[in-house]
């Protein structure tokens, strides 16, 4: 399977076009920013401000949510503000639970979303075991609750987005497939065989995930597997006309005919009836500097691959702060991957499924680095230097090692990723090398450098990876540290996600103390090293049951010692406990000013008045022994 042309070259990922309202969304369309507004839905002139603030900053579309089909019918009257105030932003109504809000949202907004885990199936945390019987009758069943609103969106050309999100699928698929990135894209591929059995297309695909491995491993698999319906779709007889028959492994197809319903003859470079696009977005990231790593690790990875047609940083902060933060990742990571290698490797990761390379151990600035090790955080005698007088303030992000030399330091084998008899040599070493890239001549990506090392090196080898390939003194005017966070993020963070790098060297910024926080930051986000209390915290909107910042920053506040401990924060049970995923403990709302509190996914303390539920959460983290005093 392929997700991409080829991982030494950007090459945006082909797609169809699909129209939200005013707003085109894939082909040829630069990648499209969107977000969410915070306040109750049935609040109208919240709504329609917020919307308003949003356009303000450059946000192209704008979601709310329907939670119910009251919530549903006042998105007429927020769509009405808008357009008598002369703005056009397309509208998407966020559904989960109830097919009849859905229906109502349909009536008013460009858009709707959809998630297949709970839109028309079931989510009890129940294990069944579904023969291909009951199987086919429980999609017969949701064909029937879905197919109301394909018909709606296709008579009134409404656009649709099928978001899977993980920790959300139903029954149903977590019993077949498991809780994995398959099970996201199964889930969303059923749903998307019913809209094209009705001859309709415009849709688009999501594939969230708090977790960024998660989160790249399933939209990767998505596009492979579009791909393979397409090439199903290509050598079928279902171009040549009605009569044909329906395509191997889906009997129940409609047949169809390839006439501009299907194929869009206004985009020029569609050459695939399965090419729709792809929203991209990690979802619960949280706040601060920790949120915008994570989102720049996820949808920067995927976007350096050329997928991604749309994208929603979330943060849990007023949505305006996401809009330039998502701009900022765009021109960071489209298109940039100028002079692939000359004679490209194949890559030895699987790019669907993580496992860290399995390299031997070197002892580097008297530290282990590489085999069980976690990743370890170098640091030129420079920047080690302007950190001495604070060292002991530094707490969990003092660098593990100090080199001897400005750059790299002994014992550290700097090569030119295209000089294969350099890289034959050190593969001839009866003993295993850290290995990193030279700064090099000739202008190759970071990302695309460390993949062409990792393909020929043998597997022995550790690998340090760095942020700048140029040397300090030949460089330009240091950029916005924004700049610099989501560009180092989305380019190292995408190596670390495929199973490369045991050390990192950062040097691309001015500021000795910010450098030693991003390292750190990067590697816990990425899950390569958990040093610090992880949470998962939800962006706000008019579903949430209490102040998501405030209770974030509080909670944060009381737990922020607990190292390796992992929190999720949710503003409803729509995002949890499915969303939660892989979380330690959750804090959920469950009614207006009562939290039910969670241990993984399950249930344990319910309707807590809100004023108690921190110290609760407390309670419920050291009744399970993961509670220690801070210092």
């Amino acid at each position: 399977m392929e997700y991409c042309p080829s991982p030494y070259s950007y090459q945006r990922r082909k797609s169809r076009v699909v129209r939200v309202g005013e707003v085109a969304i894939g082909g040829e369309n630069p990648v499209r920013v969107q977000s969410m507004i915070t306040c109750d839905t049935m609040d109208t002139a919240a709504s329609i401000q917020q919307t308003l603030d949003l356009v303000a900053v450059g946000c192209e579309i704008v979601r709310i949510t329907a939670p119910t089909v009251k919530d549903a019918a006042n998105l007429q009257h927020i769509v009405a503000g808008l357009r008598e105030r002369g703005c056009n932003v397309p509208i998407v109504a966020d559904i989960h639970f109830k097919p009849e809000a859905a229906m109502e949202a349909a009536k008013w907004v460009e858009k709707v979303r959809i998630n297949p885990g709970n839109y028309a199936d079931s989510k009890k945390f129940k294990v069944l075991e579904y023969t291909d019987e009951q199987y086919a009758a429980e999609l017969e069943r949701i064909r029937e609750r879905f197919s109301p609103l394909v018909k709606f969106c296709k008579e009134h050309g409404r656009a649709m987005r099928i978001g899977t999100n993980h920790g959300s699928l139903s029954d149903r698929i977590m019993n077949r497939y498991g809780d994995t990135p398959l099970g996201m894209v199964e889930s969303a591929l059923e749903f998307a065989r019913i809209a094209r059995e009705l001859d309709y297309h415009e849709f688009v695909f999501s594939m969230k995930s708090s977790n960024p491995k998660v989160m790249i491993e399933a939209y990767r698999l998505l596009v492979a597997r579009l791909g393979e319906e397409d090439l199903r779709f290509k050598n079928s007889d279902l171009r040549f006309g009605k009569n044909a028959a329906a395509p191997e492994g889906n009997e129940n197809a409609t047949r169809e005919a390839p006439d501009s319903k299907i194929l869009n003859p206004k985009s020029e470079i569609l050459n695939s009836s399965w090419a729709y696009p792809i929203h991209l977005g990690v979802t619960e990231a949280g706040d601060g500097e920790d949120a915008r790593i994570k989102s720049a690790i996820g949808i920067g990875s995927l976007l350096l691959d050329g997928i991604g047609d749309t994208i929603r940083v979330s943060l849990t902060e007023d949505s305006i702060h996401e809009i330039p933060v998502a701009k900022k990742l765009i021109a960071a990571t489209s298109g940039i991957m100028p002079n692939a290698p000359k004679n490209p490797p194949v890559p030895k990761h699987d790019p669907f499924s993580y496992r860290r390379r399995a390299t031997g151990t070197v002892t580097v600035a008297g530290t282990q680095i590489g085999g069980e090790q976690v990743m370890k955080v170098l640091t030129p005698p420079d920047i080690y230097g302007a950190l001495a007088h604070k060292i002991a303030q530094l707490g969990e992000y003092k660098p593990d090692g100090v080199l001897d030399q400005p750059r790299f330091g002994t014992g550290i084998v700097d090569v030119d990723p295209e000089d294969d008899e350099a890289i034959a040599a050190i593969n001839r070493s009866p003993e295993p090398q850290l290995v990193t890239v030279r700064p090099l001549a000739r202008l190759i990506h970071p990302t695309v450098a460390f993949r062409t090392l990792a393909a020929k090196l043998d597997e022995r080898h550790p690998i340090l990876l760095t942020d700048d390939l140029c040397p300090r003194d030949e460089r330009g005017p240091q950029p916005d540290f924004l700049d610099y966070l989501l560009e180092t993020s989305a380019t190292l963070g995408s190596l670390i996600c495929d199973g490369i790098g045991d050390a990192i060297l950062l040097t691309g910024w001015d500021g000795p103390g910010q450098l030693m926080r991003v390292s750190f930051n990067l590697l816990q986000a990425a899950g390569a090293r958990i040093f610090k209390t992880d949470y998962v915290a939800c962006p706000s909107c008019g579903r949430t049951l209490f102040n998501l910042q405030e209770t974030t920053a509080l909670i944060k506040a009381t737990t922020s010692h607990l190292k390796g401990v992992k929190i999720a924060i949710m503003g409803c049970i729509v995002n949890g406990p499915g969303e939660m995923a892989d979380a330690d403990f959750g804090y959920v709302g469950g009614a207006p000013a009562k939290i039910n509190l969670y241990v993984g996914k399950k249930p344990v303390k319910f309707n807590i008045p809100q004023a108690e539920a921190v110290a609760r959460l407390v309670d419920l983290i050291k009744e399970h022994g993961k509670w220690i005093e801070s210092a």
